[in-house]
């Protein structure tokens, strides 16, 4: 039962690789890619709003708005599992020609966002004093974020409930739906903040507190219109399923470790560079905003993939799914380009446009050179992280990326602390450990292990597989849940 008024998407099942042209399948990928875009920018332009506006409250409650923020957003990434497990599940049983299937993994995935949620909410609540007198050096500071945090950490449950309506929709490459609810959501929290923090016409001013009551606002309409429309899309029964329940949290574990290397090894870079000087951090913390906009861009082509690819696989179409991922190198590498040449380019510009500071912009623009290189590579793992996770090739992924964090990025921004390489050092450290990872999964993509056919996810339990047997008769070895050899 489906009350969408969205275009249905294409099911691979009904098509043959043959009749799909390198063209057609970057059309595809950007059909999904360029309305995840601006779901992504969503909550960073926020952010960057709120953060204007209680700003001008003060320095002190900016202050407490990152502290507080912080916790939120490191707890966020860490639960990101939710939509992106749950759309390699999806992604294959909607391939499968099993929808209503599809959609159950969105249920499960928010019990599991309430299950999760409860858990933080509690944590927090009890660790809230210690964790922003840790985060703060000031102890005002600290109380005004604990203020801030003591209302906002009930969005929590709402976030995670909103991770996975984003999983099981696109999944089913669902792609309006979520763009409103998000839309409805932030523009509610922006209205929000600017007016009742600071105060306007006849409103009082409400300050800080304004600011944590307008994130919980928006959060709770977004989670509200993704439960909704879970429930009118789905048929069956919304009971909690054990089976269904362990295998997402499987392929969770695997990404909640990898997701925990990112964030491990992007804080000993902080260190790195507040080593190397206080021009060198703030520069430092410049390139971070920059590149986390370049990863948003890159991350919704590799969205597209996750979809697309899951899909691919799950209706047993072998050749389609090896011409997706050559897509995705393609298209993906092309955007890198064009981030490349433009960050070179406009170097010099964006350094003085984001720094206000001379010996700060100049720093910048050394970092600057730095990610115009990096993102060349960068470009083409993001693409083949997508390919593997809608093949749900997580626990490869998982382990690829401690290797990469481990071995490559911490030991040169160890050395860069000791010997003073600052900037420079931080640049190549993130260099190698994109150039490991990129080894790492283009190895993978290469070979035939990541080719799992099928309705079910690598590792899954057996409830609510498809009975095994040929799904396509595309390549050989098209047997649900096994390794195909072409």
């Amino acid at each position: 039962m489906s009350s969408s008024s969205e275009p249905s998407p294409r099911n691979p099942a009904t098509e043959t690789t043959a009749s799909i042209g390198v063209g057609e399948l970057g059309r595809r990928l950007w059909s999904i890619a360029l309305p995840v875009l601006p779901v992504l920018a969503a909550e960073p332009v926020y952010l960057l709003v709120d953060g204007i506006v209680v700003g001008r409250q003060g320095p002190e409650d900016l202050a407490a708005l990152g502290v507080g923020s912080l916790v939120l957003l490191v707890l966020g990434t860490q639960m990101n599992f939710l939509s992106y497990g749950t759309t390699a599940r999806a992604a294959r049983l909607h391939g499968a020609g099993r929808r209503s299937d599809a959609v159950a993994e969105g249920v499960q995935a928010t019990w599991i966002a309430l299950a999760v949620g409860a858990l933080v909410v509690a944590t927090v609540s009890v660790l809230m004093g210690p964790l922003t007198t840790v985060l703060a050096s000031d102890a005002e500071v600290a109380a005004r974020a604990a203020e801030w945090l003591r209302v906002a950490v009930w969005g929590i449950p709402l976030i995670l409930i909103a991770a996975a309506g984003h999983g099981w929709m696109r999944g089913v490459q669902r792609l309006r739906t979520p763009l409103v609810l998000v839309a409805a959501g932030i523009g509610l929290s922006t209205i929000g903040c600017v007016v009742f923090v600071p105060g306007l016409g006849p409103i009082p001013e409400f300050g800080l507190i304004a600011s944590a009551w307008a994130n919980l606002a928006g959060q709770f309409v977004m989670a509200g219109g993704f439960v909704v429309a879970l429930i009118i899309e789905h048929a069956g029964s919304l009971r909690p399923r054990r089976a269904v329940i362990l295998s997402q949290l499987r392929m969770g574990v695997d990404l909640i470790i990898r997701t925990a290397s990112f964030q491990i090894t992007f804080a000993v870079a902080t260190t790195a560079a507040a080593a190397a000087g206080v021009a060198s951090l703030g520069a430092h913390h410049l390139a971070q905003q920059l590149w986390a906009l370049y990863t948003l861009v890159l991350d919704s082509v590799a969205i597209a993939a996750q979809s697309l690819v899951g899909a691919a696989l799950g209706a047993g179409l072998a050749g389609h799914g090896r011409a997706l991922a050559r897509a995705v190198v393609l298209w993906s590498l092309g955007l890198g380009v064009v981030l490349a040449v433009a960050t070179v380019l406009l170097r010099d510009q964006l350094a003085g446009g984001l720094a206000g500071e001379a010996q700060v912009a100049d720093r910048l623009v050394v970092a600057l050179i730095g990610m115009a290189i990096v993102v060349l590579p960068a470009a083409v793992v993001f693409g083949l992280d997508g390919v593997l996770l809608g093949a749900g090739d997580a626990a490869y992924l998982r382990t690829t990326t401690v290797i990469a964090a481990l071995c490559g990025f911490l030991p040169v921004l160890l050395a860069t602390r000791h010997f003073g390489w600052g900037l420079v050092g931080i640049w190549w450290g993130m260099g190698v450990f994109v150039m490991m990872r990129l080894i790492a999964v283009a190895i993978r993509v290469r070979g035939d292990r990541w080719m799992v056919l099928g309705s079910a996810t690598p590792g899954s339990t057996p409830e609510g597989s498809a009975t095994p047997g040929s799904s396509s008769g595309e390549a050989a070895g098209t047997t649900n849940g096994k390794t195909v050899t072409e």
